[in-house]
Formats: C-alpha cells, structure tokens, sequence
C-alpha cells in the first residue's frame, strides 16, 4: 500500500463511495459532481501519460501528442515506475482488452 495518503476515515469514504459505482454513467456522474472540469482533465491527463509511457512512448512524442508539461511526465513516470495505483489500473485494462 502507498503510504503517500494518510489513512483517514474521509479518504476510506471517499475510496469505498468510488468501488460502490457499478456503471460509467454513475462513475462519470459522481465524478462531474466532486470534480472541477479542470480536475478531471487533469486526472484524465495524467492517465493518458501513463498509457502512453507504458506503451514505450518518449516524453517528446507524449507532450507533443498530449500537451502535458514534462514535470507531469515526470511524475507520472515515477509513480509508474515505483508506484502500485497506475501499474494497477494499466494491468486491469489490459486484462479486459
């Protein structure tokens, strides 16, 4: 587990309200309503830089396609490398593809 977040009886509802959501259209409704537009490009962003550092992209070719700065390349690159959250998702995904 990431010790990054301080477990906290907020995050765990937080966490535990999103694993209730059965279908993207509750997803993408619970998530326009706690999220500012801006947020959620930012996290969608940050998603898409994981793909594509996953798929072999360079940080070049991944700020040209997708106009994130290379300090957010960066960090995601971490957290991909020595994370567990992305690696999860991008494992999950790839699973169902």
């Amino acid at each position: 587990m990431n010790k990054k977040l301080v477990n906290t009886e907020a995050h765990d509802a937080l966490f535990k309200a999103i694993l209730s959501l059965e279908t993207l259209d509750e997803c993408r409704a619970f998530f326009d309503d706690i999220c500012t537009i801006k947020e959620l490009q930012d996290l969608s962003l940050r998603l898409r830089v994981a793909e594509m550092l996953n798929a072999g992209n360079n940080y070049q070719e991944i700020c040209t396609a997708t106009g994130a700065s290379t300090a957010t390349i960066c960090r995601v690159n971490k957290c991909l490398t020595y994370g567990e959250g992305y690696r999860a998702v991008l494992d999950k995904a790839a699973d169902q593809q």
